[in-house]
């Protein structure tokens, strides 16, 4: 099992890559200036978006999965599923 403290750093990466990724296509778009051109950026982020949340929400549950009864990670789960469901 990954210390806490291991899971936490990959969790904080990921979110800095995403960050990194929505600046460098804000720059992008700036630097194009065509409608066109920043819709096919932002499409893109898109799925950038939902991968990295799946990766750091999967990451924080392996973190608990020792902490917490399997019952309630299953709920986290399901929440998860929810939001892109009704982000659809």
């Amino acid at each position: 099992m990954l210390s806490e403290l291991r899971i936490v750093i990959s969790m904080a990466l990921f979110r800095i890559l995403a960050g990194t990724l929505e600046i460098t296509a804000a720059l992008l778009m700036l630097k194009y200036a065509k409608v066109d051109t920043a819709i096919k950026i932002n499409a893109v982020l898109g799925l950038i978006g939902p991968t990295i949340l799946i990766l750091v929400n999967t990451l924080g549950l392996i973190g608990l999965a020792n902490q917490i009864p399997l019952q309630k990670i299953l709920i986290v789960a399901i929440g998860v599923a929810l939001i892109f469901l009704g982000t659809r």
